[in-house]
């Protein structure tokens, strides 16, 4: 098989992949406490079609950064619970679109004044939807010219990048504002950088 022909099949494989591909429902999240190498075997599992060549999309040190920042909360006895699995979910799926913070705001955006398993549902619901979209528009890619592809990778990264700043901007809309000793920690800070 020819490089190219060869690269074509693994795109076809990759689409139909895509194709099935279901967020995992809240009822199928795992029910017990993990320890931090079983979360991130079930979390790599289940992102592996969204991993660009193989890469690992959580380690335990992105963990550990996330409960550091504030965007997960602190593990108990070491164990994460079915609400620390759907939140990392959460932030796997958004964080090569969206900033940590931007993240954190939306998901404690997301889930203020509701639990995760009321939140999780509706999110896995609409990453469905993106995926089934994405893949609708998908339909046939292989079969066609290299110049197609070129262009609908085009519109593509066109959209994410318009789509991700549309994101941002209705976060910062939903910020709050800084605080005036928040803003001169931030100067301080910076100025230490430099």
């Amino acid at each position: 098989m020819a490089q190219s022909e060869e690269k074509l099949e693994k795109l076809k494989t990759w689409v139909d992949s895509a194709a099935g591909y279901e967020s995992p429902a809240w009822e199928r999240l795992p029910e017990l406490e993990l320890y931090m190498d079983q979360v991130i075997t079930f979390m790599n599992r289940q992102l592996e079609p969204f991993s660009a060549g193989g890469e690992r999309l959580l380690t335990p040190s992105m963990i550990n950064n996330y409960v550091k920042d504030g965007v997960l909360p602190r593990p108990e006895k070491k164990k994460y619970s079915r609400d620390h699995i759907a939140m990392l979910f959460m932030v796997c799926t958004l964080k090569s679109v969206l900033s940590l913070p931007e993240i954190d705001a939306l998901v404690h955006g997301l889930t203020e004044g509701k639990e995760v398993n009321e939140q999780y549902p509706e999110f896995a619901q609409a990453h469905n939807a993106a995926i089934k979209e994405i893949v609708g528009r998908l339909d046939g890619i292989a079969e066609k010219d290299e110049a197609s592809r070129y262009r609908l990778a085009m519109q593509l990264a066109l959209e994410a990048n318009a789509r991700r700043t549309a994101a941002a901007r209705i976060l910062e809309s939903l910020a709050e504002p800084e605080k005036p000793q928040e803003k001169e920690k931030e100067k301080d800070k910076d100025k230490k950088e430099k």
